[in-house]
């Protein structure tokens, strides 16, 4: 059994032990790394008012790069974890592929950004410890998916992981300053398409970005199918784009060009 082997427990102590931040999140990330294996950890705090926050990573500088300079840049706000973390009443781990939309593995943000920090499977972490502050802990695989066994696992240990984040949470400066460069990213998507969509256009552009199919943006918005085919084919024109990969770069090219 895992939670009884001396590494798990040696993992526990450490994490007792452990005063800082610093200390604390290499002690979690060690202690994860003893029940499961994992291709590398990255604990991300997101705020309401704030760009996310990478509190700490395993991963190698190349897949860093990668992974944190570009998702900062604006695709966070395509992320379902980010949306799920600004909305987490209570502490959860959750498998990411069952939280994210349904077409999200053929999305042009799955392709173009997702796709190429070669993960295959992702367990996330989710605690809230104060109010528009959440913690995220992202447990990556890149060789091979989680088994359930795996799963259960992590969810066996999930009060520790929790209370260890919690405890790092709490080392965080809840006085973060007002970040402009979010406020005119959040903007940008919130007016995306400028005047040059309707209201309704612009709220299917978005959960098509997001990896909704037709039928999930109808279900999302309480419109049809074929509404929805209708307003898709309009935005288009609109834009000029002609694939759901144009309307990613036409969004990138968006975040990249802020007033």
């Amino acid at each position: 059994m895992k939670f009884t082997a001396p590494a798990w427990q040696s993992a526990v102590a450490e994490l007792v032990a452990a005063e800082d931040r610093g200390d604390l999140c290499k002690a979690l990330a060690r202690a994860v790394g003893t029940v499961v294996h994992d291709d590398g950890t990255c604990l991300v705090a997101y705020r309401s008012q704030a760009r996310p926050e990478v509190i700490h990573h395993t991963m190698t500088q190349r897949v860093a790069a990668h992974y944190i300079d570009r998702y900062l840049a604006g695709p966070y706000l395509l992320d379902p974890l980010y949306e799920l973390a600004l909305n987490a009443k209570r502490p959860g781990m959750f498998r990411f592929r069952d939280r994210s939309p349904d077409r999200f593995n053929v999305s042009a943000y799955y392709r173009e950004y997702r796709l190429r920090t070669h993960l295959v499977d992702e367990a996330d972490a989710v605690t809230p410890v104060a109010d528009g502050l959440t913690l995220a802990l992202v447990i990556g695989r890149r060789s091979s998916r989680f088994t359930p066994r795996e799963l259960a696992r992590l969810k066996g240990v999930g009060p520790v992981i929790h209370a260890a984040m919690g405890r790092i949470g709490r080392c965080l400066d809840p006085r973060v300053q007002a970040d402009e460069l979010h406020q005119r990213m959040l903007d940008c998507f919130e007016g995306f398409g400028g005047e040059l969509l309707t209201a309704r256009e612009r709220e299917v552009a978005v959960l098509l970005l997001k990896g909704h199919s037709a039928k999930s943006v109808a279900r999302e918005l309480q419109i049809s199918p074929a509404t929805v085919t209708v307003h898709r084919k309009h935005l288009y024109a609109k834009l000029q784009v002609t694939s759901q990969a144009a309307l990613f770069a036409y969004f990138l090219d968006a975040m990249t060009h802020l007033p």
